[in-house]
């Protein structure tokens, strides 16, 4: 079972991970984890622990874990949004059918502020997206 564990490990934090060689082949017998680095996916940095010096194979490792953990971000940041959509329909069907007088008292000032925020966002920069495919568009023909 030890043997199928990977070499490295990646504890994940704000940010970033706190990343560990994962060592089994010891006399013991028993899985150590000796900490190697830290790393930040906000700016892309990489700080060796200690006084260790990475070698290229496990930058090179780091750098596609972040890479995908990146990825991943992104994937779920868009699920999120749609998520949003469906509580936003969700929303608007507990208003029409089962929303008390009281309950509506209590929600609906927020609720108007953050769609018109939402919706004055999605105008700004869905108007800079046609102004930016016109001006593409022209610099072609």
């Amino acid at each position: 079972m030890a043997g199928d564990l990977p070499d490295y490990y990646f504890r994940i934090r704000d940010n970033g991970a706190v990343v560990f060689k994962v060592d089994t082949e010891n006399r013991q017998r028993r899985i150590d984890m000796d900490e190697i680095a830290t790393i930040n996916i906000k700016n892309g940095n990489v700080k060796p622990h200690g006084d260790r010096k990475l070698s290229d194979a496990e930058m090179q490792v780091i750098r596609d874990w972040m890479a995908g953990r990146s990825a991943l971000l992104a994937r779920r940041d868009i699920d999120d949004i749609h998520r949003a959509v469906d509580y936003l329909n969700i929303t608007t069907q507990w208003v029409q059918s089962k929303a008390s007088d009281a309950q509506l008292d209590e929600v609906t000032d927020a609720l108007l502020l953050a769609m018109h925020d939402l919706r004055s966002v999605l105008v700004r920069k869905k108007a800079e997206r046609l102004l930016k495919a016109a001006g593409e568009e022209a610099a072609e023909g």
